[in-house]
């Protein structure tokens, strides 16, 4: 069992968990998405999104409910405490809070498109700098280094002047409230000498009075300057809702009939990503136990159909069938188990190579990797590596070649042992 540690607070403890949960629903939600819907958005928005900007609840939340719930407890008991000791000097107290509440009610104008205009520019150079480090390869080869940069330095410029413009609006507004705000003897002492004067207000009331009105306004004063905190959580729930706000793929959770065998039939497939038709009525019959080769130029949806049988989209007309059974009415994790999947973007982790083989079947032993590895012939390169089958491979694989990449992660197809593989251009980087 976790020990809590003694300086965290109870409720550093619940952001934290609420973060976490919040985390793992978006990750298990994304999962459950078409392909098609997780690619509309760039890996610098999802990386803004669920990484950052989930991560942010937890600093938010963890001083958000302690110090806003401690600031407006606080003001108001002293608030009560005033009236008790008097009720005429509590009224009295109150009355710059209108004229502050208006100052401060003044930042809200524009506020919510201003704050969401910084929030988009922020995306926006968030994803311009995962596409200039990602290219820094294609950049440099082609020369394009002050095109590139220039693009990051716009992005940004336009992120800068959102915020400043944001802040700006709020500026008078915010100064104005906490000038004012404070100001509670405006309203104390005229009326405090007053009623001292006509012997209806002692003067140990009197101190007693002007000492408790410090104690109601800086509190209030603290409390509003968790606004921006607020609508930071509003607009961070609202990103994530959006994002997992697709329509997921609708499978049972069990299977009415199993497929008689491995083999596939497309009947009539119609498929296009957005407005575009890129497959229009295929039939194709794919018998159990052959190795079939689909050729054809680039862009005619090879690529479609071998995501379209392997699960990762689902048809919009027509049907796929594997073993005479519509792989729509089958759960994923039947389609999965019978179906290896190597892409052309033959993505490794920054685990050690025997790790991201064994990403194929959990629990196969470093034998069993071996001998899956030897049979994709890359053995032989494995062992040539600095630590052999512990190096890590780096983020995305990055400290190998293209053809290192696209043999591990074959091997890694291998070693899941299913009775149907699909390679999406398989050769394309062992040439």
């Amino acid at each position: 069992m976790k020990e809590i540690e003694p300086n965290r607070s109870a409720a550093s403890w619940l952001a934290e968990l609420a973060k976490g949960r919040y985390g793992e629903y978006a990750l298990s939600v994304l999962t459950a998405l078409p392909l098609g819907t997780v690619l509309d958005r760039s890996s610098g928005s999802y990386k803004n999104i669920i990484v950052e900007r989930v991560d942010s609840i937890e600093t938010t939340l963890a001083h958000l409910l302690p110090e806003m719930t401690a600031n407006i407890v606080g003001a108001l008991a002293v608030l009560v405490l005033l009236f008790i000791e008097d009720w005429r000097m509590g009224l009295s107290m109150l009355i710059v809070v209108p004229l502050g509440i208006i100052c401060f009610m003044s930042m809200f104008s524009g506020y919510h498109e201003k704050f969401q205009r910084t929030v988009t520019a922020t995306k926006t150079l968030n994803d311009t700098a995962v596409e200039y480090i990602s290219g820094i390869e294609v950049i440099k080869a082609f020369g394009q280094s002050k095109t590139s940069y220039a693009k990051f330095v716009s992005a940004a410029k336009e992120g800068a002047d959102c915020f400043i413009d944001w802040m700006r609006g709020n500026l008078f507004g915010q100064v104005a409230g906490m000038v004012i705000f404070p100001s509670t003897l405006l309203g104390i002492l005229p009326v405090g000498c007053l009623l001292y004067m006509h012997g209806t207000l002692s003067a140990e009331t009197f101190l007693a009075v002007i000492v408790l009105s410090f104690g109601v306004m800086q509190p209030l004063i603290t409390a509003f300057s968790y606004t921006d905190d607020i609508a930071q959580v509003t607009t961070i729930v609202g990103e994530v809702a959006e994002v997992l706000s697709g329509e997921d793929m609708q499978r049972p959770r069990t299977a009415e009939r199993l497929p008689a065998d491995n083999s596939f039939e497309l009947k009539d497939v119609r498929f296009a990503y957005h407005d575009k038709e890129v497959l229009h009525g295929i039939d194709l019959h794919i018998a159990p136990g052959t190795v079939n080769a689909l050729v054809g130029p680039s862009g005619s949806g090879k690529s479609t159909i071998a995501r379209l049988i392997a699960s990762l989209w689902d048809v919009k007309d027509g049907s796929i069938e594997l073993g005479g059974v519509d792989i729509r009415t089958l759960p994923l994790a039947e389609c999965t188990k019978r179906i290896a999947y190597v892409s052309q973007d033959n993505y490794l982790f920054d685990l050690s190579v025997i790790d991201n083989i064994r990403m194929g079947r959990k629990g196969a032993t470093d034998a069993e990797v071996i001998d899956a590895a030897k049979k994709c012939g890359c053995h032989e390169f494995i062992m040539g590596l600095e630590n052999g089958y512990q190096t890590v491979c780096g983020a995305s694989g990055g400290h190998l070649s293209g053809g290192e990449r696209q043999r591990i992660s074959i091997a890694r197809a291998m070693l899941k042992d299913t009775p149907i593989v699909i390679l999406d251009e398989a050769t394309a980087s062992c040439i």
